[in-house]
């Protein structure tokens, strides 16, 4: 019997052989996804826009969600094998439009790229009064996920790769006020628990839909530079994360230490491709292998255990189909 990730059981490296430095050119070397499909969402920026460059090349077909098409046009110009759709993460009815679509084509799905996401902005909320990067980050995830599901079980071997972040360091998952109802907001916890809660849903996700040969990870893509999220963090908010000095220059050891573009989507594409992930999932991934277990969020590496929680997993399960007024039947 296949062995599930529940307590972080099997958070070792799988000795792929790439590290931190290692491209998302170099992972997907003599992989060949032709006649694959693949959505991408957050597909036209920063590691999404190097993630569907990394996957068309390679032959799928690659299908980019879009909020603003001017703009996912323009980024994309140029690559072959890209599609653009138009969907609105923080739009419960634009996710299920475009779903309803996809499926309504009959195609299959074989990988499932949920890139997306917000970091680190102000208290905003939802038409529905949902915490917006909990929104964004991961409930988009969930309902985007359970409403392909039925496309990514018919491509037999499909996989989910759910982007998350180091960041899940910052916060567990708050089940009794995770809209800030409650408590003042910060917004490194609000971002911490979004993340936390990609980190549970993927290895639940793994659980119940290895039977039908789907399965999930949760990456880390690593602290990436040149994208678009940090844009709306205040200055003070990097200080305080000890990236820059009084003046708002970047420290000369946090500029060396940041990945290129290509090196972010490095993980991404490993666990869409990589034959090593054929009979595991459920993992936690970063520099493209499985990372270790870590409890010190000083290090840098590795996934903190309360986000590979079986119970906290299988609660967060149930509230989310409550939050979202959908069951996810896998």
């Amino acid at each position: 019997m296949e062995q599930n990730n529940y307590q972080g059981a099997l958070q070792q490296p799988a000795g792929s052989g790439f590290n931190a430095k290692s491209t998302a050119k170099d992972v997907i070397k003599g992989v060949d996804l032709t006649g694959k499909i693949a959505i991408v969402t957050g597909g036209n920026t920063g590691i999404g826009l190097e993630t569907t460059r990394t996957l068309a090349a390679a032959g799928a077909t690659v299908i980019v969600p879009a909020r603003d098409m001017d703009k996912a046009g323009k980024n994309l110009q140029g690559i072959s094998n890209v599609e653009i759709e138009h969907m609105d993460l923080i739009s419960p009815a634009s996710i299920d439009a475009f779903a309803n679509k996809f499926l309504a084509s009959g195609t299959p799905l074989d990988l499932l790229i949920n890139n997306a996401g917000i970091m680190w902005v102000p208290l905003r909320r939802d038409n529905r009064g949902i915490e917006s990067q909990l929104a964004t980050n991961y409930l988009a995830q969930f309902q985007l996920t359970a409403k392909l599901w039925p496309a990514l079980k018919n491509a037999n071997g499909a996989r989910v790769v759910n982007v998350s972040s180091h960041g899940h360091h910052f916060a567990s998952f708050n089940f009794n006020d995770p809209n800030f109802l409650h408590r003042e907001y910060e917004t490194l916890q609000g971002y911490g628990q979004s993340k936390t809660a990609v980190n549970l849903f993927s290895m639940e996700l793994d659980n119940r839909g290895r039977k039908h040969n789907i399965r999930a990870y949760a990456v880390h893509p690593g602290s990436i530079g040149g994208t678009e999220l940090g844009r709306e963090a205040p200055l003070e908010l990097f200080q305080k994360m000890g990236f820059v000095d009084a003046n708002g220059n970047m420290l000369p050891e946090v500029a060396a230490s940041l990945k290129t573009i290509p090196q972010g989507a490095a993980t991404t594409v490993w666990c869409a491709t990589s034959p090593l992930l054929n009979n595991i999932g459920g993992v936690y991934c970063e520099d493209a292998d499985i990372a270790t277990l870590c409890t010190d969020i000083a290090s840098q590496k590795g996934v903190d255990p309360y986000s590979l929680d079986e119970y906290s997993a299988k609660e967060l399960w149930s509230l989310t189909e409550d939050m979202l007024g959908l069951k996810f039947n896998v």
